[in-house]
């Protein structure tokens, strides 16, 4: 066996689309789609005696932004089938050679398997490698089953979910299949104001420009349109038996008409035509509990039937242990700044809620006053009333 870079897309896309661990993110196409931002991608295989493919790790060369260096990163790889195989040193072996010359000092594997697997998590401390709380690539996702036929996949949706599929039919929402950069175009500006709207990062226009042209025919964009207004959209991806909802916009118009799930069911009819077996929805909270900023994602995806993924924890391996050392600790840092200002705005909000909850009793208070003084002079009067009505009956008895 020997490593080496693999330079063949066909033969390392057909390793990674018949492998258990198929991930987009170990296409050929997803390392020059982040090298063409970061700079260089490395493909690195392993090749047995019979010149196949037993192992292989997509490394995108990546920056620490907090120290300026450089790293590996294989996001979701290495991809093989058993990590305590010979090949998996061979790799590894591989990866520090070229480690050496670019001077990075680590490499961050998020290998796509169960979180819980004793063999890799064995494998990898027996190698040297380290737990990472800080995961680049969501561990949490949200996956369906596509070889059901489609009644069988409507019944698995919750009720709520069937009825909104339905309705957005009833309500004119039309789902048509984009091509061109004028639909492009239509998808990136609903996705900006999606950002907008939720606050979260997005790339510039041409990456998913340019991520349309890398996967070509696996790559699809599909429109909700309700009366040739565009709604929503979804930018989709396939490989192997695999479909990844990899982004999703949407606009404030026309909520009410439902546009997003008649668009998912459509995507999963789509996925199936292309013999996929698996959507993958891609990222939920790490943790299920309401309130989390993703706990909306999480209950629109859940809603539509399926199971949750939880992959292995993030793994670094050193290569220059002192720099190591200092970004682990440069994390903590930031990590406790981020949750000290967190925990400091999250007392300004209470500290408002209670100024605004003083305010309110205080106004209430002055009410109940002014309804009491009010009242006062009803009350004499009336017990004025009551007391001359009393003195006439005695007199009246008297007389």
């Amino acid at each position: 066996m020997k490593a080496q870079i693999i330079t063949d897309r066909q033969l390392w896309n057909t390793f990674i689309a018949n492998s258990e661990g198929c991930n987009v993110t170990q296409t050929y196409e997803w390392g020059e789609l982040m090298s063409s931002r970061a700079g260089e991608m490395l493909p690195i295989g392993v090749l047995n005696d019979e010149g196949e493919l037993c192992a292989a790790m997509l490394i995108i060369i990546s920056k620490a932004a907090l120290l300026k260096a450089t790293y590996f990163y294989a996001p979701r790889g290495p991809i093989i089938d058993n990590p305590e195989t010979p090949a998996m040193d061979i790799l590894l072996a591989f990866a520090k050679d070229e480690a050496r010359k670019r001077h990075a000092f680590m490499l961050k594997i998020e290998p796509g398997v169960p979180h819980d697997d004793e063999a890799w998590l064995r494998a990898l401390a027996r190698r040297g490698f380290c737990k990472n709380p800080e995961a680049r690539h969501l561990r949490h996702e949200w996956v369906l089953d596509l070889r059901p036929d489609e009644q069988k996949i409507l019944a698995g949706m919750k009720k709520t979910w069937r009825y909104c599929v339905r309705l957005a039919g009833r309500k004119d929402v039309q789902i048509r299949h984009g091509s061109g950069p004028q639909d492009l175009h239509i998808f990136y500006t609903l996705l900006k104001t999606t950002s907008n709207r939720d606050t979260f990062f997005i790339y510039e226009e041409s990456f998913y420009e340019r991520l349309m042209t890398l996967y070509g025919e696996r790559a699809k964009i599909m429109i909700a349109e309700y009366e040739g207004q565009p709604l929503a959209a979804a930018l989709l991806v396939t490989h192997g038996r695999w479909c990844w909802y990899m982004y999703g916009a949407s606009s404030n118009e026309h909520r009410d008409r439902m546009p997003n799930h008649l668009l998912q069911w459509t995507a999963f009819q789509w996925a199936k035509a292309q013999g996929c077996w698996y959507y993958n929805f891609r990222g939920i909270p790490d943790v299920l509990e309401e309130g989390d900023p993703m706990w909306g994602i999480y209950v629109f995806k859940s809603g539509f039937g399926g199971y949750a993924i939880r992959s292995l924890e993030t793994q670094d391996l050193a290569y220059q242990p002192a720099l190591y050392r200092l970004y682990r600790f440069l994390l903590s840092a930031r990590d406790w700044y981020k949750k000290s200002q967190a925990e400091k705005r999250q007392r300004a909000v209470q500290q408002k809620k209670n100024v605004i909850k003083q305010q309110q009793q205080a106004a209430a208070g002055q009410s109940q006053q002014h309804e009491t003084a009010s009242a006062q002079p009803a009350v004499v009067q009336e017990e004025k009333v009551q007391a001359k009505a009393t003195t006439s009956s005695t007199n009246e008895r008297r007389g």
